[in-house]
């Protein structure tokens, strides 16, 4: 039988299981610091990527409100299309609005479904999301183009569905909202440090308080100074009975949140309740502004570019917020996971296509709006105040609910001891 010859260099070796190989221990450190490398390059392709996606957005948003404003003097040549109707009507204001959308909607569709069950770096789902983008501008055309050849039936059904997807688009954002306050109350006043009251915790809380309370009185001042406005006085006090509501359950003793959270919720809300009431149609004796005449005067223009950037803000924003809709928040990172999630991120963006075309059209699909205007009327009133109100109840529920949930346990325990004892 022969002996097995022994290696006389003293060099450190791994030996493989499967192939019965030597390698080298330096070898497989330089394969790992290559891989980890070309980990670290595809996850900076992935953060870029999003930024062209929210460019994507903003063009978008720029060609829905180039169609609804101006399309009739750039785009006469739509009325050749059948789908379009008599001098093309009917892909024009509202109706191309919509078309735009659902273009838009298609594209990151497309992609949630494309990319959906990505979870590595190194997957064929992260190279779709991060590259090929030719072939994406293609698909974007694409998706754009088609809707201006479906019928009008087809494109007012699309913009029925087009409100629940703008209404799972707020629920979206609220959650996320509501988690960003979460953390950054967490981050500043954890909780071993409550009972100290830490200052800047405390500092920033009272600022966010006193903006709340100034401007309370100043919607007062603005927008409710006459009895008649009693519209706009209930909005206002309820919003300012929320705020109370909130600053107690949070002071509560069996809660003990501290003020910073409900702070910069209440300020939340307050923004809200304002944004609700100047998307009220102008009235002289509720409102300060006036109608703007023609195309619109600098202050419209420039709130209209405001809240187009908002949207895409928003919905970026959301987008990349995946882990607040988690419902296991310890799962480790690993060095090839995919920095955030793509399936997520393009379903964002697919609802917030609906949001947008419900903004530019005010919510309503039977009247067209006004040129330079975004988000006006009755119903774009309504929404927001809703908006408000469900936020303010699934913060409180984030408040109670762990107390809700101890009491519950130890109830259940009780029954327990009382039914285990002689």
């Amino acid at each position: 039988m022969e002996e097995p010859i022994e290696n006389v260099e003293t060099g450190v070796v791994k030996v493989d299981p499967i192939r019965s190989e030597v390698i080298p221990l330096e070898e497989t450190s330089v394969s790992m610091q290559k891989k980890s490398v070309e980990y670290s390059l595809e996850r900076r392709k992935s953060l870029t990527a999003r930024y062209i996606y929210g460019f994507v957005f903003l063009l978008t948003n720029l060609m829905a409100w180039l169609i609804r404003d101006y399309g009739h003097q750039a785009l006469s040549e739509l009325h050749y299309l059948k789908a379009c109707g008599n001098e093309g009507h009917d892909c024009f204001h509202i109706m191309g609005v919509l078309r735009v959308s659902l273009g838009c909607f298609i594209f990151f569709l497309l992609m949630f479904l494309t990319t959906f069950k990505t979870s590595k770096l190194h997957g064929a789902g992260n190279t779709w999301h991060s590259k090929w983008w030719s072939l994406k501008f293609v698909l974007l055309v694409v998706s754009v183009a088609v809707p201006f050849f479906c019928p009008l039936s087809f494109i007012q059904l699309y913009g029925e569905i087009a409100r629940i997807g703008a209404g799972i688009f707020l629920l979206l954002q609220l959650i996320s909202v509501i988690e960003f306050i979460t953390w950054w109350n967490n981050y500043w006043m954890p909780e071993e440090k409550l009972k100290q009251c830490g200052f800047l915790g405390l500092f920033t809380s009272t600022i966010f308080y006193i903006a709340s309370m100034c401007g309370i009185v100043l919607m007062y001042f603005l927008y409710a100074a006459r009895r008649l406005c009693t519209l706009n006085i209930f909005f206002i006090t309820w919003t300012a009975i929320l705020l109370i509501v909130m600053m107690v359950i949070s002071l509560h003793s069996k809660v003990n949140r501290g003020l910073l959270s409900s702070g910069i919720m209440a300020s939340y809300i307050v923004f809200l309740c304002w944004s609700a009431i100047r998307s009220e149609p102008a009235i002289e004796k509720c409102s300060p502004q006036k109608a703007a005449a023609g195309n619109g005067n600098w202050t419209s223009v420039v709130g209209f570019l405001i809240a187009m950037c908002s949207i895409v803000m928003a919905t970026f924003s959301t987008g990349i917020d995946s882990q607040s809709f988690q419902f296991r928040k310890d799962k480790v990172q690993k060095e090839d996971d995919i920095p955030y999630d793509y399936g997520f991120f393009h379903f964002v963006f697919s609802m917030g296509a609906m949001y947008f075309a419900m903004l530019f059209i005010s919510w309503n699909l039977d009247h067209s709006t006004k040129k330079w205007s975004i988000d006006v009327g009755w119903a774009s009133t309504w929404v927001k105040i809703i908006n408000e109100w469900i936020a303010a109840s699934i913060y409180l529920w984030k408040l109670i609910s762990p107390v809700v949930r101890q009491a519950k346990v130890m109830d259940q325990e009780g029954e327990i001891h009382y039914t285990e004892s002689p």
